[in-house]
């Protein structure tokens, strides 16, 4: 979990979210912020070089993103139209072109997928995750422009059931007994 420069209000708000997995990404998906829950439930972010913190790295270059996916090709389908969108409206052209020429070539799934040249409005929707200690988990997804930085997006992933945010809960509670001790 980091400060976003001039924005440290940006890390309150993610870690007020809890147990809602919750982060903060750049027009070109660099994760630059996140919550206690993003790193049990998604990654840990703070474990990686800054520059290894992008969704599309992780979605398709990262076999146990891939792995956690529900429908994966439906997924990485979903990110690809989105990241475009977004890319596009930050206006980030200059900034997509190296991660696009490098998943390009790294990734023959990207490849194909961006030469479909879908665009998708990432909005809100329903995300099963596997994650390897709780299993099948359902989460409520939402993405939110952060006002005043058309740079940056915050992305919520909310529990879809009372049990599923319980499970997060103690699975967190207990990631946060460990760094205490």
């Amino acid at each position: 979990m980091i400060e976003i420069g001039d924005e440290p209000g940006l890390q309150r708000v993610l870690d007020a979210l809890e147990p809602s997995p919750a982060l903060i990404r750049t027009a070109i998906w660099d994760v630059v912020a996140w919550n206690r829950a993003a790193t049990v439930l998604l990654t840990d972010y703070g474990s990686l070089p800054p520059e290894e913190r992008n969704v599309l790295r992780f979605i398709f270059l990262d076999p146990r993103v891939h792995a956690a996916q529900y429908d994966w090709e439906s997924v990485a389908r979903f990110v690809v139209g989105a990241f475009r969108a977004d890319a596009a409206r930050a206006g980030a052209a200059a900034q997509v072109e190296p991660l696009v020429a490098e998943l390009c070539r790294l990734s023959p799934e990207f490849k194909r997928m961006w030469r479909d040249n879908d665009v998708r409005s990432h909005g809100e929707g329903v995300k099963p995750i596997r994650h390897p200690l709780l299993g099948l988990l359902a989460f409520e997804y939402s993405a939110f422009a952060v006002d005043g930085r058309p740079d940056l997006s915050m992305v919520v992933y909310n529990p879809a059931t009372p049990a599923d945010a319980e499970r997060i809960r103690s699975l967190t509670d207990s990631a946060g007994a460990l760094e205490r001790t």
